[in-house]
């Protein structure tokens, strides 16, 4: 299954914009019960408007919250924000730390935020438990635990420390293409001989290629195996498709 999420997505990555650890954390913060494209519409003018952890400590908060409000929760969202650049201030000189243990300590950044951080702003190595990697790695049977700790580390005991960052990646993206949370595809899931969960959502090939989403549709099918059975129609419509968040 790692042998064909990898070859499915080769180039799996975090979906946020950022150019800088402190983007990315503000980027993740807001992503909370929002989808990555919406963050992406509104980062490019908070980051302008708030460069440093100086710019979110003393920010207006009206304002502040005028400009998140699309990604919704936006009163909480902007006390996270605020409280995160008065602690990077207060004790870390500004600056996002690269440790998990300080990173959990800080305003808004929980273990799941702290290692997409991690593992992106810093090429440490983590697994990123949202809802999608807990939803998929329960289906494959690869666990049945529930709270996301205790998935973060009984997964980090099946897969090789050095690809804990990219297999979450892989596990998202997947999620967010084609196995889906009400109606999974899969007649048009390339994992669908090894996954005891086979049949939760369509099996007819015609019928899951349609809930397949985004841009590496036609390769998806294609490594599924059933790309001459779809109407050429219908991959061109799913790869146009935006994937959910």
């Amino acid at each position: 299954m790692l042998r064909a999420l990898g070859e499915a997505y080769p180039d799996a990555h975090c979906e946020l914009d950022f150019n800088t650890p402190l983007e990315l954390a503000v980027a993740t913060i807001l992503s909370a019960q929002c989808t990555d494209k919406r963050v992406n519409e509104v980062t490019p003018a908070l980051f302008r408007r708030y460069p440093t952890a100086e710019a979110y400590a003393g920010a207006e908060r009206t304002e502040l919250e005028e400009m998140i409000r699309s990604t919704g929760f936006y009163r909480n969202k902007a006390a996270s924000l605020m409280g995160l650049g008065a602690a990077l201030v207060d004790k870390h000189g500004g600056e996002v730390p690269g440790e998990l243990d300080q990173l959990v300590r800080l305003p808004g950044i929980g273990r799941k935020t702290a290692n997409v951080i991690l593992g992106n702003a810093f090429d440490v190595p983590g697994i990123t438990v949202d809802t999608h990697f807990g939803r998929l790695v329960r289906r494959w049977g690869w666990t049945e635990l529930e709270d996301a700790v205790k998935v973060e580390h009984a997964i980090g005991e099946l897969i090789p420390r050095k690809e804990w960052t990219m297999l979450s990646h892989r596990v998202i993206f997947h999620g967010r293409r084609v196995c889906h949370a009400r109606k999974p595809a899969c007649g048009a899931c390339l994992l669908a001989k090894d996954c005891p969960s086979y049949g939760a959502g369509p099996t007819d090939h015609v019928e899951a290629a349609k809930l397949v989403r985004g841009p590496e549709t036609p390769r998806l099918l294609e490594l599924a195996g059933i790309v001459d059975e779809v109407p050429d129609k219908t991959i061109e419509s799913q790869a146009a498709k935006e994937p959910v968040a």
